[in-house]
Parts: C-alpha cells; structure tokens; sequence
C-alpha cells in the first residue's frame, strides 16, 4: 500500500492553509492599521468588498475573514444593506495584544510612548509593592534571574531582553492573576520603548542601579519601598522619554 500521494496531497493542503493564513493575517493587519491610522475614520462605511479585495490583492475568502478578525477586536461591524461601519473610536480594544501592537505602528510616536508610560506609572509600582509582599520561591528566582542577566549585559540588545523580562517578573511575582496578563498585553511595545530609552541613555544599563534598588526592595520584603523604588525608576524613564 503506497501512502506517497496521500501525503503529498495533504502536504499541499497544509501549505495552502498556511498561504491563506498569511494573506488573512496580513489583510487583517493592513486594514486595521489604516482604521487606526485614520485612512478610514470612526463611523464611515468602509469601500465595497469588491474595491477591498482589489486594493489589498486578496480573495474573498481572504478578505472576510480579515474583516472577522477586525469585527472580533471592535474595530468594524457590519450591518444588513448599509455595509461594513468602523466603530467609534471608544469601542476600539486597544487592551487586545494585536491592537495594541498595531496602533503603536501608527500612532505619533511621542504621544503614544507617554500613554503607555502612563499605564506603567498607574500599575508597576502598586505591583512592585504586591510583589515584595507575595513573592514566592519560584517567582523570585525568576525575578533574580532577570536581575542578574541586566547585570552581566554586554549590549543592548542583552540588556533590552532582561530588562523586559525583569518588569514582566516583577508583575508574575505580584500574584495577582488579574494582573499578570498585563505583561503579556504590553510585552511588544514595551519591548520597543525599552530599546529607544536604552539607546538615549548615557551607557546602555545607565539604570542598572534603579533596577537593582527594586530588586533589594522586593527581596527584603519591604513593599513601601518597592514601590518608591519603581516609581523612581518610572520617573527616570519618562525623563528619557521627555528629554
């Protein structure tokens, strides 16, 4: 019994499933980054299917499944003979990973990097201090990992990684699991503002020393400080990002 054809059947099937995923993937992204950009503003009615599938080069198939996409993260929603609308801009979730990530591409560079510091100055210390409270033995050597790895940095991009990984620890060690998701909500675009702040620094690991004075606060379990020392931290940053 020969399997041969079977498999080189299923194989394409596979290959053109992984196609089409790519083109919805990508269809997805292009339309909503135009919406969030402003190409298609709150309230309008988008183009025709038809004009859609010629402006993006894709299939019907495609083309519906990318508009499924942007209905399911608020972006759009379609009604019976008047068409696909963008929503108002309030009904956007930009607490959803991919909107977040999407909008950061297109937002004003300055004003969305102060937003987002906004929301870390609102939640990393209060976490911090949960963290010096509530950490357990697994979390906090997750967090001296992190640690260590931004000591021995040789270069920026070593340093972006553990510098990353240290807030996300911070936040997995508050033990909170309504929090811990927050990490995983801002982990792309952190991980951009992170970069440029290292880059506008002096040195790479310039603060290396308010990074260490959270991670001595945590390990002695003194939450005031934990929380004084993040917010320090915070503080340094958005001097980067002002300056």
């Amino acid at each position: 019994m020969s399997f041969g054809p079977k498999l080189r059947r299923d194989s394409s099937s596979f290959e053109e499933k992984t196609i089409q995923h790519d083109l919805h993937g990508r269809t997805a992204y292009l339309l909503a980054t135009a919406i969030l950009r402003g190409d298609y503003a709150p309230e309008s009615i988008l183009p025709r299917e038809a004009e859609l599938m010629e402006s993006y080069g894709v299939s019907r198939t495609v083309l519906r499944e990318a508009l499924r996409t942007l209905t399911s993260k608020g972006l759009i929603e379609s009604r019976p003979r008047v068409g696909t609308r963008v929503r108002p801009r309030q009904a956007w979730n930009l607490l959803d990973v991919d909107v977040l990530d999407w909008y950061s591409r297109v937002a004003e560079p300055m004003a969305f990097a102060l937003k987002l510091q906004e929301m870390r100055e609102m939640i990393e210390p209060y976490a911090a201090g949960l963290a010096a409270a509530s950490y357990t033995d697994d979390a906090f050597v997750e967090l001296t990992a992190a640690h260590s790895a931004m000591v021995s940095a040789r270069n920026v991009d070593e340093w972006v990684r553990a510098d990353l990984q240290f807030h996300l620890s911070v936040l997995s060690a508050c033990s909170n699991e309504l929090l811990i998701p927050l990490g995983t909500l801002i982990e792309r675009t952190l991980e951009a503002q992170l970069r440029l702040n290292a880059k506008r620094a002096e040195v790479f690991n310039a603060s290396l020393d308010e990074h260490t004075a959270v991670f001595e606060a945590i390990r002695a379990r003194n939450a005031a400080a934990a929380r004084d020392a993040m917010a320090g931290l915070l503080g340094v940053t958005r001097g980067r990002i002002e300056g």
